[in-house]
């Protein structure tokens, strides 16, 4: 909703309407005429920046109120333009330290005052005129010389929950069973859960020999970076409550597998990702040792242990702080010297042992629960082991202004993550499909993210559809309200035949925008089959190696591999070219030899475009008059040739579709 007053409005001079003066101030960060350059800018950056008022207006003076959390409020004069429109233009200097900077305007007209910000949804683009001071438009500045790995750039990333995904040893056999927990007969049994309530101790047998053997398989699928969730000792089967960071649980293997597994994916092209959770520990721990379990002083039995420090305890021992409440993970004190030491900086601390075994990256578990100072050394000692790993955040909201325990983190700025989990996108693309939203929200939503995001972090964003944290994406897209399940009827939860094919419909056309748009499309094990799963514990339910479905799997094979074919899906430059209705669309390119990175690559051009409706065909037509090109192919539809007429392309989209044609 619109953000005026009526009596706002009485000082317009003439016959103007009062809504009608939200019509005549303009700005729009999206748009380069008001704000140049587009989007995050690196520190020192010179931007110009416009506001546009109509003639009927008589405005007296506007004026640019800038904001740093460093420098506070300053506030620039806006110098008149002439022309129809009264533009307004300024050029400020971006800080030369990384921040997030927040601008609006301010406008005398009649001797009122208005103020001109960014919309209620804020999400930049076209603003809105307010009565009082308004939200704020944001410039995200970076380091200078920030990148991003150009090989994750690259990427199709694979997401495995180790114990779910194979058994590689050769007669099915179950590594070092532990004791008191569940070990499921049958691979294909359902994950246990009592009641309502997730017990996390049961385990079907899969290792890192079951990763090993099913190279092959990712390797045909497309995988170029391979994703694991948490690997080290632990009770659990997810392994979040880490029980000790320097060895491989044993149900896994050891720590010569982990080696060997690093070594065989390096030789295929697969990068390999560790998932480390250091905002917490488990209670059954070296460090902790809650339940005296390991051969180890720890902070639960003495306050004489050296790992104490790294805990707060409100009632030693009993009463401490732990991880939104459960006991069995305590939080850990991360700025803590000797926690820093024994993770980051000895010599052979926890990243720098796995990194010369062969991890080539780091997702972190929970971003927004550590410090920015130890995100900052986490960067320092990654980067300086290898200056290409990449370090990816657990991030659920936007990451370029996320707030967390009263403070803006500093994600984005250059200092801490490459990536992060792009939970907005995968939510806009959900809702898109699912018909909630409509194709102008999907873009406002898209746009937003590319507007806030350093360009490099943007085409490095972990784009994924599905994780162990959420509903399985098949189950989705078969509209199945899993809030609305019991936990113990969750697991029952099937789709019927005509969901199946909706599913199928809906989840072919999100797996093309995945591998068509920026940043690095991950596949949750199983998704590319089709496998079901009613949110935790069902979601991390076992992959299918019997009956997956393989015309889903055959489909997302065939759109990795174009991805792998043409440049410009990778790093090609985004340019949105249709956003109306039910329709979306977006094309790449590279042009003249150079991505939009400035690296040399082929050329290539690629027009994409969807139809969410259930029902509808869609005819749409888009201009190519700018872009020169005249005949296309539709590669994912037997190559059929076609020619533009009259500079225009005309396209014809059935009942949620999804088309990829690729120009010459």
């Amino acid at each position: 909703m619109l953000s005026f007053t009526i009596s706002l409005f009485l000082s317009i001079d003439g016959n103007i309407d009062a809504q009608a003066v939200i019509f005549l101030i303009f700005h729009d960060s999206q748009d380069l005429f008001y704000r140049n350059p587009f989007g995050a800018v690196p520190c020192g950056q010179n931007i110009i920046i416009r506001l546009k008022a109509d003639t009927k207006i008589k405005v007296q003076s506007a004026m640019l109120r800038k904001w740093t959390d460093k420098n506070g409020e300053e506030k620039f004069n806006m110098e008149c333009m002439n022309g129809n429109s009264k533009i307004f233009e300024v050029n400020i200097k971006a800080p030369d330290e990384p921040c997030v900077l927040w601008y609006y305007f301010i406008i005398h007209v009649s001797d009122r005052i208005y103020y001109y910000g960014n919309n209620s949804m804020h999400q930049g683009g076209a603003g809105e005129v307010y009565g009082h001071e308004p939200d704020s438009y944001q410039i995200t500045v970076y380091k200078r010389r920030f990148y991003t790995p150009g090989w994750f750039k690259d990427g199709v990333m694979y997401h495995i929950f180790v114990d779910r995904f194979c058994n590689g040893n050769r007669n099915g056999e179950i590594l070092n069973k532990k004791e008191g927990r569940i070990i499921h007969k049958n691979w294909n049994e359902i994950p246990y859960a009592a009641g309502e309530k997730n017990l996390n101790n049961d385990f079907f047998g899969g290792n890192l020999l079951g990763i090993i053997k099913k190279f092959p398989y990712l390797k045909e699928l497309g995988i170029d970076v391979i994703y694991l969730s948490p690997i080290f000792e632990s009770p659990s089967n997810h392994k979040y409550d880490t029980g000790d960071y320097m060895k491989i649980d044993p149900m896994f293997g050891d720590n010569r597998t982990f080696k060997m597994l690093c070594e065989k994916a390096k030789d295929l092209g697969i990068s390999v990702i560790l998932d480390g959770v250091f905002s917490h520990t488990g209670s059954d721990s070296v460090y902790f040792n809650k339940f005296g379990h390991y051969d180890s002083k720890g902070a639960y039995q003495s306050k004489d242990s050296p790992y104490y420090p790294w805990y707060n305890f409100i009632e030693y021992p009993e009463k401490y702080e732990c991880w939104w409440g459960i006991d069995s993970l305590p939080n850990v004190n991360e700025l803590e010297k000797s926690y820093q030491d024994f993770i980051l900086f000895n010599r052979d601390s926890v990243v720098r042992y796995w990194m010369h075994l062969g991890c080539r990256g780091w997702r972190l578990d929970v971003a927004d629960e550590l410090p920015d100072g130890f995100l900052k050394n986490m960067r320092t000692v990654v980067k300086g082991e290898d200056q290409d790993a990449v370090i990816i955040g657990e991030v659920w909201d936007d990451a370029s202004n996320k707030i967390s325990y009263g403070k803006m983190k500093e994600y984005l700025l250059g200092d801490e993550l490459d990536s992060a989990t792009n939970y907005p996108l995968r939510f806009a693309v959900i809702k898109f499909f699912m018909n909630e939203w409509d194709a102008l929200q999907l873009h406002k939503c898209i746009m937003s993210i590319y507007e806030n995001y350093p360009k490099c972090v943007f085409y490095s964003m972990m784009n994924f559809l599905g994780s162990h944290d959420t509903v399985r994406i098949r189950t989705v897209f078969g509209e199945v309200r899993c809030e609305d399940v019991s936990k113990k009827d969750a697991g029952s939860v099937k789709l019927s035949l005509d969901q199946k094919i909706l599913s199928l419909r809906r989840l072919k056309a999100a797996a093309l925008f995945q591998m068509a748009f920026p940043g690095v499309p991950c596949i949750y094990y199983g998704d590319e089959v089709g496998v079901e799963g009613c949110g935790d514990p069902f979601s991390r339910g076992t992959y299918p190696w019997k009956d997956g479905d393989m015309e889903l799997y055959k489909w997302y094979r065939n759109i990795i591999s174009v991805r792998h074919r043409v440049s410009a899906l990778r790093t090609g430059y985004f340019i949105p070219v249709y956003h109306s209705g039910s329709v979306y669309g977006f094309i790449r390119t590279i042009k003249n030899g150079k991505d939009i990175f400035g690296q040399k690559r082929e050329n290539g051009f690629a027009v994409i475009i969807f139809n969410s409706s259930i029902r509808d065909k869609k005819q749409v037509n888009i201009d190519m008059n700018k872009w020169g090109i005249e005949k296309l192919h539709d590669v994912l539809h037997d190559n059929k040739e076609i020619r533009t007429n009259g500079g225009h392309l005309s396209v014809s989209l059935n009942p949620i579709e999804g088309k990829l044609l690729i120009g010459s």
